[in-house]
């Protein structure tokens, strides 16, 4: 069943067809939507060219996940990091627009969802890491965090391993969960395998989800990312 406009996700959640990840067509992206969405493991992409509307809510029959204690970290990588300084949630709207540049390849970000999620984070709903080289942001990545879920949305480089390295920063952040917490990465992509990105089905992930938001919200005590804590 593909909801319209009234927004049960529950029960498109409970009735998702196999090998069809879209499970909704419509509705907005209020906060109380988008926190009922995330809550019940769908998100939102748009179902038309660049991300415009009408609104489609996804639910992948593989979700790509970051488990705890499963972040990759290259010798390369660990190099990288020491011309970095990472940061949370000091430049947010910064960080989303530099995602929704239309010149990227696939880009998906419209106004509306830039606004929707700048209102999710004053709420203390939606998050960011920052990557700086000196004082030019870099690189960066935003999400959802409810309690010890954290639903990333998209990242950005604009110079090698930036991007890599705002996930080391999501990382340290979501370490303080410990096994209960999970970090969602819509769908696993050979850049994110490299970095231990793995897959669970819907069932699997939807126990770990319930699991995850239980648990204490880390990113209200985070603190910025020392280059010396990357393992």
């Amino acid at each position: 069943m593909r909801l319209r406009c009234r927004l049960d996700f529950a029960a498109a959640v409970a009735s998702a067809v196999p090998g069809d990840d879209l499970v909704g067509v419509g509705g907005d992206l209020a906060p109380e939507t988008l926190l009922s969405a995330y809550t019940h493991g769908v998100f939102p992409m748009g179902v038309g060219g660049g991300g415009s509307g009408p609104v489609g809510w996804w639910f992948p029959e593989e979700r790509g996940v970051l488990l705890p204690g499963g972040l990759h970290v290259s010798r390369s990588l660990r190099r990288s990091m020491r011309a970095f300084t990472l940061t949370t949630d000091a430049a947010f709207d910064d960080v989303v627009a530099a995602c929704a540049d239309p010149r990227r390849e696939g880009a998906w970000i419209t106004p509306t969802v830039r606004r929707a999620y700048g209102r999710l984070h004053r709420l203390g709903h939606a998050h960011s890491v920052e990557v700086w080289q000196e004082s030019r942001l870099v690189g960066g990545l935003y999400g959802v965090g409810i309690g010890g879920f954290f639903a990333g949305e998209s990242m950005f480089h604009h110079v090698t391993d930036a991007s890599k390295a705002a996930m080391v920063g999501m990382a340290r952040v979501m370490d303080v969960v410990g096994e209960r917490g999970l970090v969602d990465v819509q769908w696993r992509t050979d850049h994110l395998a490299s970095m231990g990105v793995t897959t669970l089905p819907r069932a699997e992930y939807l126990r770990r989800l319930d699991a995850a938001t239980d648990e204490d919200d880390p990113w209200r005590r985070a603190a910025p990312v020392a280059n010396s804590d990357v393992g």
